[in-house]
């Protein structure tokens, strides 16, 4: 009998050609015939473009073309020039006018990367400067300088939920507390930067290997844009070095294939680190929360309003506006709510997925506050938390009612292992103080959305499933190959994966949101049902069966018959492949086709985290240690426990960044941080030596499977906060906690701008 597939910590696939550098990246990517590309970009935040002088490019040996955006808007064979997921108001270039430093202006095409290199800092952009804005408030007051025409406001999402009478709650309170948090913008620093490589072949189909975490968008906005059926658009995905949400949507492969379309040559496109961070970062956001609460500490009602810079583009936006209105309320028990959340458009770089898209901001918020509430009753943080959270059979904000919640086994797990109700070891001096901090949270998960899988089962008894998930180093691949033989029952050695080919693979909705496993679980389940019926129709056509089969270790038998191994089934046939598909479609989705008026079902389920830290503080410098960090997260089921707790432990290490370092500076319009030297992350020594974390599994053999990779980073950040605020008594509401912004607040006063 073999050991259960799932559960087991089998290794990566590609292990090896990771660790000596043999595996194949989009960064790799070569084809005949390729012609290489350099950008030249704004140096303006708001400009209208009144010339390109590419003359001194185009006298540079190997250049063949200096591309504009107003060469692709005049070209008839681009008669859709305009793209976006969400909303389609960005160029491929900019055309008329630039809109935020760094926005790509021409693309120069040569031969060499050395010679459109060279060619690049020769073009002459003649630009009219205009009056700008950076901040997401100013830009909606009237008279803001507008960024695009069609949405004179600058509006780019505006949300609005509420349930219960939350005036007349406010107006009974015992304690109304209200608060502003602030969390700057961030890039998500994938090691390999964006790349694309796009070709066209004398039928007018186009074929581009990307970068991307989400092939099926780029293939529909880029047939879309050149108005082609789907089917003569290809995309390959190959594995990505790193993507955490900043490859997801469309990015730089609409002006590659404009590109090669313009010049009649295959053309490859590849960002350097300054030009990576003028893509696209996470939102900024500005959060105003005001709370309601009784003398015993229960939450009654809550006021909420959100705010957060899209940047130039709506890359997510106006969607992500209503994805953080969901969230925004927390996995907490509230009878009155109301939120509203907007989205703004500015001259500054686009901003669109980062791990833990949207919750990140908002968990900072209401987990700080959360803190400040016990602290002004006296209460202790981790009771006040168990009060009040969601449990099964309760309403959430939406209306809807909450089933398979774990948020108290969640934040008891955490407050366990960090030993919550013992106090801190002493500080090794006078000048330092420690504490301890937690935090829980919820994240919905895209919803609707769609996976495909397709299964080939080989007269060898070999099985390769087909998949359009992205390989991004989150073990997508090793994951679905355990799935597969999970379903199909067969060893694990026997199941190979294809990954992301539109032209080969089906369809899947994106790698993001933490949907990946959960889909794939889904869809290979069904696979596996529709395989099972294809065999036993075999069966009892070739072996004359008649009563019910039974499927195991790669066999299919009877009570009375067999087992008869696949392959030699297959072989009876004279069958080469069987191949079946298996869909999943998730339902509901319907509470949020209102921007208006959000209420019901929002997510097909709930994904959930906690994180409990000890930090110590530095009183001299205001420099914060994290000394001890446990994470948690509801896994239901388990496929891969190792891989688990990589998912669990990498989001607490970008959560550290972005609690204490992360923040893309903006001064006068311009990012005065793009770059490794500037920007920081954190390194190998600011992992604390005590990081741990778990994930929390159900009874149930047929527990519903959910999604890890982004549920310790939106806890991490608040958890700090916390502990330090413990550890100081002094509440830090703007993130990055850096030592500055702390001794600042310690020593009682406001922060320097920009700290």
């Amino acid at each position: 009998m073999r050991r259960p597939v799932l559960g087991a910590d089998q290794p990566m696939p590609d292990a090896v050609d990771r660790v000596v550098g043999t595996i194949r990246f989009a960064v790799d990517h070569a084809v005949p015939g390729m012609l290489h590309g350099r950008l030249v970009s704004s140096q303006s935040p708001h400009a209208r473009i009144v010339s390109v002088d590419a003359t001194e490019a185009l006298a540079v040996p190997g250049v063949r073309a200096v591309v504009t955006g107003a060469d692709i808007a005049r070209d008839p064979r681009v008669p859709h020039p305009l793209f976006g997921v969400s909303r389609p108001d960005q160029p491929p270039l900019a055309t008329d006018k630039v809109r935020y430093v760094g926005e790509p202006v021409a693309l120069v095409v040569a031969e060499t990367e050395r010679a459109a290199r060279a060619a690049a800092v020769l073009v002459d952009v003649e630009y009219e400067d205009l009056p700008y804005v950076t901040d997401p408030a100013e830009a909606l007051r009237p008279g803001a300088p507008v960024l695009h025409d069609q949405w004179p406001d600058n509006a780019c999402g505006d949300w609005r939920l509420q349930r219960g009478d939350v005036d007349a709650v406010f107006r009974q309170a015992e304690h109304v507390v209200e608060h502003v948090y602030h969390s700057p913008a961030a890039s998500q620093v994938p090691l390999e930067p964006f790349v694309a490589v796009a070709e066209w072949d004398d039928a007018g189909s186009l074929e581009v290997w990307s970068s991307t975490q989400w092939p099926s968008a780029v293939q529909r906005v880029l047939a879309h844009m050149f108005d082609r059926p789907l089917d003569q658009v290809r995309v390959h995905a190959p594995p990505l070095g790193g993507g955490y949400g900043a490859k997801g949507q469309v990015k730089i492969e609409p002006m590659v294939a404009c590109a090669a379309l313009l010049v009649g040559q295959p053309v490859r496109l590849e960002l350097d680190r300054v030009e990576v961070f003028h893509v696209v970062c996470k939102h900024e956001a500005t959060m105003r929360l005001r709370t309601a609460v009784d003398g015993e500490g229960r939450l009654l009602a809550r006021d909420i309003d959100l705010l957060y810079n899209a940047g130039a583009y709506g890359i997510t936006d106006p969607g992500a506006a209503g994805n953080a209105l969901v969230r925004a309320n927390g996995p907490y028990r509230v009878p009155a709510v109301r939120i509203r959340s907007r989205a703004a458009y500015t001259s500054t770089v686009p901003s669109g997925s980062y791990r833990g898209a949207m919750t990140n901001q908002v968990s900072f918020a209401y987990e700080s506050q959360l803190d400040e509430i016990a602290a002004l009753l006296g209460k202790d943080p981790y009771e006040l938390r168990r009060l009040n959270l969601l449990v099964d059979g309760d309403t959430y904000a939406t209306g809807e009612t909450m089933h398979d919640v774990h948020f108290i086994e969640l934040v008891d797990e955490v407050a366990s292992v960090i030993d919550w109700h013992a106090p801190p070891e002493p500080p090794p001096s006078a000048t330092t103080v420690r504490g301890k901090g937690l935090a829980v949270i919820l994240k919905s998960t895209p919803t609707p959305s769609r996976t495909e899988c397709r299964v080939e089962l080989h007269a060898d008894g070999s099985v390769v499933v087909f998949t359009s998930s992205v390989e991004m180093g989150q073990g997508a691949f090793a994951t679905i190959a355990q799935l597969a033989a999970h379903h199909l029952d067969v060893d694990l050695s026997r199941v190979s994966v294809v990954g992301p080919d539109t032209a080969r693979t089906p369809f899947d909705t994106m790698t993001a949101g933490s949907r990946t496993t959960f889909s794939n679980d889904h869809a290979l389940h069904e696979a596996a049902a529709h395989l099972r019926e294809h065999l036993d129709g075999l069966a009892r056509e070739l072996l004359g069966w008649s009563g019910p089969t039974q499927h195991g270790d790669g066999c299919v038998s009877t009570s009375d018959e067999g087992p008869v191994p696949y392959e030699l089934l297959l072989a009876k046939a004279g069958v080469d492949v069987v191949d079946v598909t298996g869909v999943f479609q998730s339902v509901g989705g319907e509470g949020m086709k209102d921007p208006s008026d959000v209420h019901g079902h929002t997510s097909v389920h709930w994904h959930q985290g906690a994180v409990a830290v000890e930090v110590e503080v530095d009183l001299e410098t205001g420099k914060v240690e994290v000394l001890r960090c446990h994470g948690a997260s509801w896994a239901g089921r388990v496929v891969n426990p190792a891989r688990v707790r990589q998912q669990n432990d990498g989001c607490m290490i970008m959560g550290i960044g972005t609690a204490l370092y992360e923040d893309l500076q903006v001064v006068d319009g311009q990012v005065v941080n793009p770059n490794m030297s500037d920007y920081m992350i954190p390194s190998v020594l600011d992992v604390p030596q005590a990081l741990t974390s778990r994930a929390l599994v159900s009874d149930d053999p047929a527990a519903e499977l959910h999604g890890v990779g982004e549920m310790t980073i939106p806890a991490t950040a608040p958890a700090i906060a916390n502990a330090v605020f413990r550890a100081t008594a002094v509440r830090v509401r703007d993130l990055p906690l850096t030592a500055e912004r702390v001794l600042s607040a310690v020593r009682g006063r406001e922060p320097q701008e920009g700290a």
